[in-house]
């Protein structure tokens, strides 16, 4: 049955409402014998203007996340953590439902309208800004590393190799994500799969480079693609070598002929971490003897350029090096830490920031972790943290 204006108004009478100071046109709401959408048929997403123009413009959201992975959302370049938020408001599906502004807009003058509800539900998805999970991007790739066109392996169709479509439905990241972290892998396309170099043979080709460089007499800062591809194409692919050139060196243009601008930082880094990953650890004053002598000519070894890639004990007798990567550690915040206090009781925060800056999210500090994850003393002059929880 359907309520006449009488009965609205004698409602309105009992609420003690004034009708005089609400808007004229009056819903009626009932569950019709349509109204199956209960609890659970449908979600509700909460969204950021940003993204809902997104989805206006034609793009789209997409869930990723397998059986054993808490769900995630992405947009083309963001990813969010996906909450189910709970309301003591029953939340109502109105198919065609108009607000009160759309309504003056339209010039509605309808005395009552009667509104058929589709379905309700008690919670809706709410959406918070998270880092991409792409630690699993590189155990994928790692699985099968590339050791160059001649190798048994890619004779071998039984290793497991993806394509960019094959990544986006497995890496909970989005595209851009995905595609900037590629970029940080040094890792290349090769006959439609991404795949890593195996790091022997990244070193190979960089040798190649360089003796080339020495022999030429070549400026770092000014290595010649089409002559590189010459003199090395007897040796290396032209695909390899200009890979190579492009993860070490910045490309440009000059008078029509391409050069790259190798990195000096990123050269010793490498050459550091040969050096490093066949000792446990390594006497500091004899490593950074040998690290100056493996690299090339006129290139100066800083430990600054080590980074998230090795950690120097000052403390011990004589000093040690030894190979920590920034890569190696968990993705989890209090995972992470529990490793760092494991491996270290105290550390100071020069030493643990290359270790944590890659959990920051948007418009958090290193110094915002640390306050959260450890305790701060002050030891010998120099402030230090450890963990706010015993490590076993």
């Amino acid at each position: 049955m359907r309520r006449t204006r009488d009965e609205v108004d004698a409602t309105l009478q009992i609420a003690k409402l004034n009708a005089a100071e609400l808007l004229p046109t009056v819903h009626c709401l009932a569950f019709g014998p349509g109204a199956s959408a209960a609890a659970g048929d449908f979600c509700l997403l909460e969204l950021e203007p940003a993204l809902c123009q997104q989805l206006e413009a034609g793009h789209s959201l997409v869930i990723r996340g397998d059986k054993d992975e808490k769900a995630v959302l992405c947009s083309k370049d963001k990813t969010y953590d996906l909450k189910i938020a709970d309301t003591s408001n029953m939340l109502l599906f109105i198919p065609g439902c108009k607000t009160p502004d759309q309504m003056k807009m339209e010039g509605t003058h309808c005395n009552i309208i009667h509104t058929e509800i589709f379905g309700f539900s008690n919670n809706y998805w709410e959406l918070r800004r998270c880092r991409p999970k792409l630690k699993k991007l590189k155990k994928l790739l790692m699985e099968n590393t590339y050791e160059g066109p001649d190798s048994q392996k890619e004779k071998d169709s039984n290793h497991s190799k993806y394509t960019t479509e094959d990544l986006l439905d497995q890496i909970q990241a989005s595209e851009e994500e995905i595609m900037t972290q590629l970029q940080v892998l040094n890792a290349c396309e090769i006959g439609g799969y991404w795949r890593i170099l195996e790091f022997d043979y990244e070193m190979k080709l960089l040798n190649h480079i360089t003796q080339l460089v020495d022999s030429e007499s070549w400026s770092f800062s000014k290595v010649p693609l089409n002559t590189c591809l010459q003199e090395l194409g007897p040796l290396e692919t032209e695909e390899m070598i200009g890979h190579c050139l492009k993860c070490y060196g910045k490309r440009y243009t000059e008078e029509g002929e391409v050069y790259f601008e190798l990195s000096a930082d990123k050269i010793c880094r490498a050459t550091a971490e040969t050096l490093l990953q066949n000792a446990v650890k390594f006497n500091l004053a004899e490593f950074q003897e040998v690290w100056q002598q493996s690299v090339p000519e006129g290139v100066i070894t800083r430990l600054d350029q080590l980074k998230g890639l090795a950690l120097v004990d000052r403390h011990s007798r004589p000093e040690i090096i030894f190979l920590l990567k920034v890569d190696d550690l968990p993705e989890d915040n209090q995972e992470r830490f529990n490793s760092l206090f494991s491996l270290r009781e105290k550390w100071t925060e020069e030493d643990i920031a290359p270790y944590i800056e890659d959990l920051c999210g948007e418009k958090q500090t290193i110094g915002a972790l640390l306050t959260k994850y450890s305790r701060s003393s002050i030891q010998n002059g120099v402030k230090v943290y450890n963990s706010r929880r015993p490590i076993s």
